[in-house]
């Protein structure tokens, strides 16, 4: 069976295994955003970063990449990125729908947020999220970094985000090099 995953944000630029297709694709009822706090990745216990993450958004769409998996590497892929985003248990493992930029509409692994996380902060102001994003570290490096390879390849894909645009240009500011 072909096995789809949907990449929103680091998936996108550093999908960690081999991927056969790569597709635009759409979510719907879905909004992208810093409502996440990271204790591993990009930020620690004692000071959080912040990383993005799929929560439920009536109404919404979520712009970013179907990633087809290689037939027979689907247990592989799927045993990694369960590795990976549920390091903490803050994402649910999903399976959504999404409409690939070909009128194909097929099933794709997602990781959506768990609002009753305690690494949960949806509804946080953008310069909050600007200030924590322009300092925290973690396991995978500079948390501004992480904004920053996301926001360019949504821009090399030509998938608009005005918020993290704007993240990503407060950000830098912050750090004094934008």
């Amino acid at each position: 069976m072909t096995m789809w995953v949907f990449g929103y944000g680091s998936l996108i630029w550093k999908p960690g295994f081999d991927v056969a297709e790569q597709r635009l694709a759409r979510l719907a009822g879905f909004a992208r955003s810093f409502c996440m706090r990271s204790i591993h990745h990009r930020g620690s216990e004692e000071a959080p970063g912040l990383v993005l993450a799929l929560d439920a958004a009536r109404d919404h769409v979520c712009d970013g990449v179907g990633l087809r998996v290689p037939e027979g590497r689907e247990a592989e892929v799927l045993a990694y990125l369960r590795e990976r985003e549920l390091v903490s248990s803050a994402y649910v493992e999903e399976t959504h729908v999404i409409l690939l930029d070909d009128g194909r509409f097929v099933d794709a692994v997602v990781y959506v947020v768990d609002r009753h996380h305690a690494q949960y902060c949806g509804g946080m102001d953008f310069e909050s999220q600007a200030q924590i994003i322009a300092w925290a570290t973690g396991g995978m490096g500079p948390n501004h970094e992480y904004l920053s390879n996301t926001a360019a390849h949504l821009a090399e894909l030509g998938i608009r985000d005005d918020e993290l645009g704007w993240l990503d240009r407060r950000v830098a500011a912050i750090r004094g090099v934008g």
